[in-house]
């Protein structure tokens, strides 16, 4: 698991450093994605054992998943692969057993790369991106795979978030350990945040370079961090120090308000 979530937190810290316009040894490139193909439960099976690893066919390891991601052209850098692994009911990052696999494509319907891809970032936009709900064909058939889940998603897309969110610090946090280290947390606000909360990219400016301070989050920091986002607009008009925050947010509302009175 720690090789994987090394690479993912590398791959969001160089997206948020702006270090594509640099350049840099060239991407595997993915080779096109053909239209999903009618639903077979076979073929569902196919695909996993295609990716599981050899020495433990009942799983596909970080290796297969980022083999998945590369021939879906799924990027590594983004809530995606975090979506997968929400939705297969994934237990360590990059670890995705069969039965949880062998669920979720036969209660959407799926056999092939490209219906998780649309299945994937649909998901993603409706409940990271905060888009509209897709509108449903006219018949069921001209659907690439069964959006029942989806809809009952898109009948509370925040909700839906929720769980995402905090799913997420359970899918990486040690077994042994109550925290997650912050390189970890930066790299999941990045993804989970950063899209719809303005804010959350001050707070990311104000932590790093500060990591003597802050070394790691725990579950309370964790969800204080989507409360804070949720409520406060950009002026943090109405916070309240006295309010229970964590210190890592007292602080940085301290040192933005200090900005905003020094200009």
């Amino acid at each position: 698991m720690g090789g994987l979530i090394s690479f993912l937190c590398s791959c969001f810290n160089k997206t948020s450093s702006n270090v594509d316009d640099q350049a840099g040894p060239s991407k595997p490139v993915a080779a096109p994605i053909a239209k999903p193909e009618p639903y077979s439960p076979l073929r569902a099976a196919e695909l996993f054992t295609n990716y599981a690893d050899a020495d433990e066919p009942n799983v596909i390891g970080s290796e297969g998943l980022e083999k998945i991601c590369t021939e879906a052209d799924i990027p590594m850098d983004g809530a995606l692969p975090i979506l997968l692994s929400w939705q297969l009911n994934a237990q360590e990052m990059g670890k995705l057993e069969k039965s949880g696999w062998l669920k979720w494509t036969a209660d959407r319907k799926i056999s092939s790369l490209s219906a998780i891809k649309i299945a994937l970032e649909e998901l993603n936009a409706l409940v990271v991106d905060g888009k509209p709900p897709i509108k449903k064909p006219v018949k069921r058939t001209d659907e690439p795979y069964d959006r029942t889940e989806y809809c009952l998603f898109a009948e509370n897309p925040k909700d839906a978030f929720h769980k995402l969110y905090f799913y997420s610090f359970t899918l990486v946090k040690p077994p042994q350990s109550r925290n997650i280290e912050m390189d970890t947390a930066k790299a999941f606000w990045t993804v989970l945040l950063t899209p719809k909360y303005a804010l959350m990219n001050e707070v990311l400016e104000f932590i790093n370079g500060r990591e003597e301070s802050y070394k790691a989050v725990n579950k309370d920091l964790w969800g204080m961090m989507l409360e804070f986002c949720e409520t406060m607009n950009p002026n943090l008009d109405g916070y309240e120090a006295d309010g229970a925050w964590p210190t890592l947010l007292d602080e940085f509302v301290a040192h933005k308000k200090g900005e905003n009175k020094s200009d």
